[in-house]
């Protein structure tokens, strides 16, 4: 893995605002990317996840319609690698472009095309879409090595393309988030087998290291890593090209906090999910939303300037969980208050 001294990232200008983490309630991609871009057109829209629509649209289903020579099918524990592409690639690429047509059009209409703003579109990271996917033997494709290389390079190469496309239909700039909610559980080596004889065994760090080097190096753009886990692997992530990591700052502990340090220290970014998922029984007020992050903040012993180059905001984790009402609520009030953080951070 590459070794990364001090710098400034470039994800300092877009992700020191806001963004949403992807997913959305709901059915319908033009509804909802009217709604992404009409509240995060000045900090940092994305493309919409739906997984409600059900298979194909999901995390893993997504995959279907982004990797290249390697297609899925489903199996009655979610998703295997097959041998052909059938009905459940063609369903999730389909999606795929629906969602894409859809944020074009939201796109064009609010005036956006040309402008500069910069848009994520998201994915399952290799590690979690490894520790997904079934092998034709019913095992996890993790356990296999050959499968683990040939995924990444299929996700680097699918996410690339999927990238160049949207920016080059946008005219403007396009950065990519992987999703590795498993990352922590693969290290860890507490990833369920197909039966208890049959356990699957801890992921060495150099190997994911190296199973994410593939995917940054190929997205074609600077790269966040996001993970609503507990226990991230820093030093891994402060060694490897991501330029940008967001988690669910509810998650976070003491033994967080030196790694998160390093992170910000070597000029990169971190994003935090301060805003709940799901409604919560009292709206939190913007200023109650800025106070979250200014209290992570000060336990790193930073100063607060830091947040207007350094630190983002965003819900917690993804939104198909929530009404469509809190979901547009939620990624509203990150914005807020990434905005009062940028204007004034020492006044909170």
């Amino acid at each position: 893995m590459v070794e990364y001294g001090c710098r400034v990232s470039v994800f300092a200008s877009p992700f020191a605002k806001a963004t949403g983490i992807g997913s959305w309630p709901g059915i319908v991609p033009r509804q909802a990317a009217e709604v992404v871009v009409g509240e995060l057109a000045g900090a940092l829209a994305h493309i919409v996840e739906l997984p409600a629509r059900g298979v194909g649209a999901d995390m893993l289903g997504r995959a279907g319609g982004l990797l290249v020579d390697v297609a899925i099918d489903t199996v009655p524990r979610g998703y295997r690698i097959a041998a052909r592409p059938g009905a459940v690639t063609r369903r999730a690429a389909s999606m795929l472009d629906e969602d894409m047509d859809a944020l074009e059009e939201a796109w064009e209409t609010a005036g956006l095309r040309g402008g500069g703003r910069v848009v994520k579109v998201q994915a399952p990271g290799p590690i979690t879409l490894a520790a997904g996917l079934e092998l034709a033997n019913g095992h996890r494709a993790i356990t296999d090595p050959g499968a683990l290389r040939d995924l990444a390079e299929s996700l680097a190469e699918g996410v690339a393309a999927h990238r160049a496309e949207l920016a080059r239909r946008l005219d403007t700039p396009v950065v990519v988030q992987f999703d590795e909610p498993s990352l922590p559980a693969a290290l860890g080596g507490r990833l369920a087998g197909v039966t208890a004889l049959s356990p699957v065994a801890a992921l060495d760090e150099a190997v994911a290291g190296a199973l994410l080097d593939t995917c940054v190096a190929g997205a074609g753009a600077d790269v966040m890593l996001h993970s609503c886990a507990p226990e991230l692997p820093w030093n891994l992530l402060q060694r490897n090209g991501i330029s940008a990591v967001a988690v669910d700052a509810g998650t976070l502990q003491a033994a967080d906090l030196d790694g998160i340090a390093a992170f910000v220290e070597s000029g990169r970014v971190i994003v935090l999910g301060v805003v709940p998922a799901t409604a919560p029984e009292r709206r939190p007020s913007v200023e109650e939303v800025a106070a979250a992050v200014v209290a992570v903040t000060d336990r790193l012993g930073f100063g607060r300037a830091v947040l207007r180059d350094h630190l983002g905001v965003a819900p917690a984790c993804g939104l198909a969980g929530a009404t469509h009402e809190w979901a547009r609520t939620a990624i509203q009030l990150a914005r807020k208050a990434a905005e009062a953080l940028a204007h004034d951070p020492d006044a909170l």
